[in-house]
């Protein structure tokens, strides 16, 4: 399950790059709503420090929506010239911050690779909306999909994927399609990246959290006050609202993909355990000297991990022969 490809060339430039970075990003505040709100506003900016490490999408992006639970909600649109099928991206900012912006270069990259169209989604985010206003937007795009992924790009073939707690809510919205709608097969797998899916925490996120340069302690308490509502841990191991303690069985198959600094790496390591002995298809890959978000870093490593992504989606892609 473990893949562990040979990427000890890349390690000395991750690890300067980390270094460079800790010095570089500037400090965060997460003390009221306010601040998270104007964070979102900070991290979407053309000067952010957040914006540009991989520079612009080369496809045109069409901004649109979608009918959900509360409303529209807003799309952006990357289509490549022959779509093979279409991927559901939701975006990663702990469920209060980041926006579809935030993936359009990583998505403009899979669309061209390997002729995958993808939809991503500004769902609704704490503080002003609850956990489960996300998880709703998610299921209801995901069933949107299902329903008019054919008419509107010419195939019903639907991956879906994200990262941290978009790879969170990706698992999530796979287990209400499985119970509520019998319709998680309608996916022909998730590509699941540095996800949160134990809320309560997992040991790496406890022990590692003070060493991250990207999960800082702030991020942390602030997710615990906002999106979990200072509940208690037990209540927080409910299957509901984490993926771990689920029943995995009739799932899709699925990839995850963490780096060995991320403060979630057991996330990862026991989740992608549970998902194979679950009965379904788990392929794990495990970066060195890489930090929670490091896909989305200007670095060999990070190059590497999206490539296994797309040789991963083209073989979905080739495992499963379009209909019609």
């Amino acid at each position: 399950m473990i893949n562990r490809p040979d990427l000890d060339q890349l390690i000395e430039e991750a690890r300067l790059f980390n270094e460079q970075a800790a010095n570089f990003m500037p400090p965060m505040s997460f003390d009221s709503a306010e601040d998270i709100v104007r964070m979102r506003t900070f991290m979407d900016a053309p000067d952010s420090p957040f914006a540009g490490f991989l520079g612009q999408a080369v496809l045109p992006v069409a901004e649109s929506s979608i009918p959900g639970p509360a409303g529209p909600i807003p799309t952006r649109v990357i289509r490549p010239d022959e779509v093979r099928a279409v991927y559901l991206d939701i975006h990663g900012g702990a469920w209060m911050i980041g926006s579809p912006l935030m993936d359009d270069v990583e998505n403009d990259e899979l669309a061209r690779e390997c002729g995958v169209a993808t939809v991503s989604i500004d769902y609704r985010m704490a503080p002003e909306h609850r956990l489960t206003d996300c998880m709703d937007d998610c299921e209801a795009a995901a069933l949107w999909l299902i329903e008019h992924a054919r008419s509107e790009f010419g195939t019903d073939r639907l991956l879906i994927g994200g990262g941290s707690a978009g790879a969170h809510l990706a698992a999530m919205t796979l287990l209400r399609l499985r119970d509520r709608h019998q319709a998680a097969g309608r996916f022909l797998g998730a590509n699941l990246v540095y996800g949160c899916y134990d809320l309560s925490g997992t040991p790496s996120s406890r022990q590692r959290r003070a060493e991250s340069w990207v999960l800082r302690p702030a991020l942390f308490e602030a997710v615990h006050e906002y999106v979990m509502e200072r509940k208690e841990a037990e209540a927080l191991r409910d299957p509901a609202l984490s993926p771990l303690y689920a029943n995995l069985t009739g799932l899709v198959p699925a990839l995850f993909s963490v780096g060995t600094l991320d403060p979630l790496l057991d996330d990862s390591l026991f989740m992608a355990a549970r998902w194979e002995i679950a009965g379904n298809p788990a392929e794990l890959a495990v970066y060195p000297e890489s930090e929670h978000g490091f896909t989305g870093m200007p670095t060999g490593m990070a190059r590497a991990a999206r490539a296994r992504q797309h040789e991963w989606t083209r073989a979905r892609l080739e495992a499963v022969a379009p209909v019609g």
